[in-house]
C-alpha cells in the first residue's frame, strides 16, 4: 500500500511542475502516473550504475554532480514518454529538483508511520 501512495504522490508532484514551470508539459493524470512509474524504475536501475561511473567527478564535486543525474535521468524520461516533455536540460535541472522536494514534502504529509515518524 505504501509503494501504491508514494507513486501516486510522484505523479501527483509531476503534475504540480507545469504549474511552476512553463518549460514543462504533462499533458494528463496518466501521463503522469506513467512517467512517475518509468521514473521510479530509472531512478532505481539506471541511476546507480551512472553514479558509481561517475564517482570521481561526483567526490570532486562535493556531490553535487547527483543533481546532474537526476537531471539527465528527468530529461531522458521526457523523451521516453509521450505526453511528458521538458524542453532543455536546464530545464530538467530545475525540474527535477522541484520534483525532488514537492514529492517529499508529499511523502512527508501523507506517508507518517504509527508513531508519527515519516
Amino acid at each position: 500500500m505504501r509503494l501504491l501512495v508514494t507513486w501516486l504522490t510522484n505523479a501527483v508532484a509531476l503534475m504540480a511542475l507545469p504549474f511552476l514551470m512553463s518549460s514543462v508539459v504533462v499533458t494528463n493524470f496518466t501521463t503522469a502516473l506513467i512517467a512517475a512509474l518509468v521514473l521510479g524504475l530509472v531512478n532505481t536501475l539506471i541511476r546507480p550504475v551512472l553514479v558509481i561511473l561517475t564517482l570521481p567527478v561526483t567526490v570532486v564535486s562535493l556531490g553535487l554532480f547527483i543533481l546532474v543525474i537526476n537531471a539527465f535521468l528527468f530529461w531522458l524520461v521526457s523523451h521516453w514518454i509521450e505526453g511528458f516533455d521538458v524542453r532543455g536540460f536546464g530545464s530538467a535541472f530545475i525540474a527535477a529538483i522541484l520534483y525532488s522536494i514537492i514529492s517529499w514534502a508529499l511523502s512527508t504529509l501523507l506517508l507518517k508511520d504509527k508513531d508519527g515518524n515519516s
